[in-house]
């Protein structure tokens, strides 16, 4: 939310600032408005068409492309700053020459891709051959349907740490959980573990004081601060670190939507009860996150010439225990990995998709495929918050509910509390569990991470979490999905500027 308030206050800025500007030509510069006007008309009109140019995914560009033929002077040096920073940022150049340099680390599982192959895995496929994620064999896969659930399991696991800890999280807050983790951390630094935690500075902001990485580092834990905030820069920084990961002597790893906050194990309720999931993974699918981990830790902290010396040597499982694919999302490619990977699910699905995410705010390609796939006759649910953490996203988020209802995508609203599980099931064999919303900064803007299950007992697992959310959810009927005309055109308003949010 904080994020959203800040874009807003900005545009809002902006808009004053044209206003002012545009008074002071028409006072001081009267006769000569004619050429000003059209001269900045143009350069936005150009601007625009580069927008246009570059764009893979329009409806994400659409709000910057109004601001711009709107308020071009401010609409452009907007763009430029908040839209465009992806490029001028050292921090991500850092992160990109990270990930050239270490992409060798993840070569293909031959065993694997032999199933893979045999079976006609397209969706497996776009993972291993294109986006460059290898499927594994042979893993012992756990789901935990609240964070209260996993909380235990990964005090556990810490607990036996001998060789090293790696932690990264979009929110780190101070209280139980992230005490309860703390004392463990320390006291396996002072034990010679190699303990290292990074966190977003952003989503930490208000939580964390600014120097905590040094107080970490007073207790012998290794840490920094994902993308600093600045005065200027920093403070409208798109991409932000939404990943989520525990990684335990390279042979376990937890991840999925929980962070490390007390509201994630319901110790505090802000919105009811608060829905979320936790993963537990041990075998070689470790491998990938310990390379994803350990890339964007030596892009700022370059300190591991070899990433083999972090790798566990696993006995190879069975086949028939199913394929698991760790995979990650950044915004430096051109592969939009979170969002085809949801997309593909859904349009491969034959008999039901159903779906937890915390947020609802799709391009036209979601929202068509979500339709497509009722439309032949999948069972399509979403399951989003009934009690949301910020009403300004749900606002947008229920502006969808009328075409997808109307499409035969059913909709239902968590009635206890806050959903913040993002989920897929599909067809007793598919899963995927991990930190992406459907969301256009999850899915275009943010680093973040997946688990793709297929063949896996955890599918089961996940499926029968959703079954019982259901029984506890409202669905939306098509009367209450249909807004009323204030609301409509709100809804609409705010449809458009949904990608600043």
């Amino acid at each position: 939310m904080l994020t959203a308030i800040r874009r807003g206050i900005v545009v809002g800025i902006g808009i004053v600032l044209q206003i002012l500007l545009s008074l002071m030509v028409l006072l001081f510069f009267s006769s000569r408005i004619a050429w000003i006007e059209a001269a900045y008309r143009i350069l936005g009109v150009l601007l625009v068409l580069a927008i246009v140019k570059r764009s893979r995914r329009l409806s994400a560009d659409l709000p910057w492309i109004i601001i711009i033929l709107v308020f071009p002077i401010i609409g452009a040096l907007l763009y430029v700053i908040i839209g465009n920073n992806l490029r001028r940022s050292q921090t991500m150049k850092r992160i990109l020459r990270s990930t050239e340099e270490n992409a060798h680390y993840l070569k293909p599982d031959k065993e694997a891709q032999r199933l893979i192959e045999a079976h006609e895995l397209d969706q497996l496929k776009y993972l291993t051959d294109c986006a460059g994620f290898p499927a594994t064999l042979g893993n012992d896969v756990k789901y935990y349907p609240l964070g209260d659930d996993v909380y235990p399991v990964m005090l556990e696991a810490l607990e036996k740490a001998e060789k090293f800890i790696f932690m990264e999280y979009f929110i780190i807050r101070k209280g139980q959980l992230w005490q309860s983790f703390l004392d463990i951390l320390e006291r396996k630094a002072r034990e010679g573990v190699d303990v290292r935690v990074v966190y977003d500075d952003l989503g930490s902001l208000a939580m964390l004081p600014k120097n905590y990485p040094k107080e970490l580092e007073a207790r012998g834990i290794k840490c920094f601060a994902f993308n600093r905030l600045g005065p200027v820069q920093g403070v409208m920084m798109n991409n932000r670190d939404h990943r989520k990961m525990t990684i335990i002597d390279g042979h376990t790893v937890f991840s999925g939507g929980i962070n490390l906050a007390d509201e994630y194990i319901n110790v505090t309720h802000p919105h009811g009860e608060w829905k979320d999931n936790g993963i537990m993974i041990k075998g070689p699918a470790v491998w990938s996150y310990t390379v994803m981990f350990l890339t964007m830790w030596n892009a700022f902290r370059p300190e591991d010439a070899d990433f083999t010396a972090f790798r566990h040597d696993f006995d190879r499982g069975p086949a028939s225990e199913g394929l698991v694919v760790p995979y990650g999302d950044s915004p430096l490619d051109d592969e939009i990995v979170g969002e085809n990977v949801y997309l593909n699910i859904i349009n491969q699905a034959r008999r039901y998709v159903w779906i937890y995410t915390p947020y609802l705010i799709i391009d036209s390609d979601m929202i068509n495929a979500l339709i497509l796939a009722a439309s032949r006759g999948v069972d399509v649910r979403i399951v989003v918050p009934g009690i949301p953490d910020k009403k300004l996203v749900f606002a947008v988020t229920s502006s969808y509910f009328e075409p997808l209802v109307k499409g035969g995508v059913k909709i239902y609203t968590y009635t206890p509390g806050f959903v913040h599980s993002k989920v897929f099931v599909c067809d007793d064999s598919i899963a995927t569990v991990g930190t992406i919303n459907m969301d256009y900064r999850s899915l275009y803007l943010h680093f973040e991470n997946g688990n793709y299950l297929y063949g896996v007992d955890a599918v089961a697992d996940v499926k029968a979490d959703l079954e019982a959310a259901f029984s506890r959810a409202h669905r939306i009927t098509e009367r209450e999905a249909t807004p009323r005309f204030i609301r409509g055109v709100g809804q609409s308003v705010l449809r458009l500027f949904a990608p600043l949010m």
